[in-house]
């Protein structure tokens, strides 16, 4: 390796670690100070376990040691959408509670069904789920991962419900669309403040994605966050997507990171929270249903 190549690397180290300073400490501590110290987590819905890739290590819903042994500290698998119930997500969520991980739900709103009786769903499946075998995880997180096309009524409605019937507010999933940046950018403060009690998840795989009319691609996710103009941080951060191209699963993650997690032999969506485990729990205990 010449000297040109060790500076080219040491550059590219410089810039992640000043990726990871700058999206903050507010919130929930600071982002681990080096690349392996970071929190992570795996999302994971009927899709997954996407094709093999290369060499290396598998996983299934029936077993996903291989995620925790590559750093995962919890996995939130899809409960459902928009009406439907998703096949695999109590697979994945007992092995990974035999795993050790911290587990819970995503719900996934459309447009076609009644907001109020998707929030329903969500609920009768999260409390089945929960009461459905002797879990060694004390709580189930529950997040809302809102159509890309919602109002701000929507999101109210499915929100109230699920505190309503669970006394949790539900962790908050955005994409960074247009339409979501520009509704809520410019909604009510009212708005704002009850939006504020739940947590935000962010979504960008990009740092040079997500422009539009109305925003500039916003470059990280601070910078997305700032755009929504509704919470002061993120807390957790998708950094890693999976695309679907040419009959094929690609991987699509932020600049800098690997295209793999660790030694998996497939990609996975990948996730960073803003602090350290111990401070992932504490999340998981304030946004989540008892399991036992």
């Amino acid at each position: 390796m010449n000297s040109m190549n060790i500076h080219l690397r040491l550059i590219a180290g410089l810039c992640i670690l000043s990726l990871l300073c700058q999206c903050g400490t507010g919130g929930g501590g600071s982002v681990g100070a080096s690349i392996g110290g970071r929190t992570e987590i795996v999302n994971v819905s009927a899709y997954d376990p996407k094709e093999k890739q290369r060499a290396g290590r598998g996983y299934s819903e029936h077993d996903v040691t291989a995620l925790r042994d590559n750093g995962a500290a919890g996995l939130i698998a899809r409960a459902g959408k928009g009406g439907v119930l998703d096949e695999k997500c109590y697979d994945f969520l007992r092995s990974s509670d035999q795993a050790g991980l911290l587990v819970g739900v995503y719900y996934r709103t459309t447009q076609d069904v009644s907001v109020l009786s998707q929030a329903d769903q969500f609920v009768n499946r999260a409390q089945s789920l929960a009461n459905s075998r002797d879990w060694s995880q004390e709580r189930l997180l529950l997040c809302a991962d809102f159509d890309a096309n919602s109002s701000t009524t929507q999101m109210i409605q499915f929100l109230d419900r699920v505190k309503q019937r669970t006394g949790v507010e539900c962790v908050v999933y955005l994409e960074n669309s247009e339409h979501l940046r520009v509704t809520l950018h410019n909604s009510s403060e009212s708005v704002k403040n009850r939006l504020r009690r739940c947590p935000y998840w962010v979504a960008l795989y990009s740092h040079d994605g997500g422009a539009c009319k109305a925003f500039p691609a916003p470059g990280t996710a601070t910078g997305l966050t700032q755009q929504y103009n509704v919470w002061r941080s993120w807390s957790i951060w998708q950094y890693g997507g999976v695309l679907w191209e040419n009959r094929r699963s690609s991987p699509k993650v932020y600049k800098g990171f690997s295209p793999f997690l660790g030694n998996l032999d497939r990609p996975v969506e990948r996730n960073i929270f803003r602090g350290s485990r111990g401070q992932l729990k504490e999340l998981w205990n304030r946004h989540g249903i008892p399991l036992r």
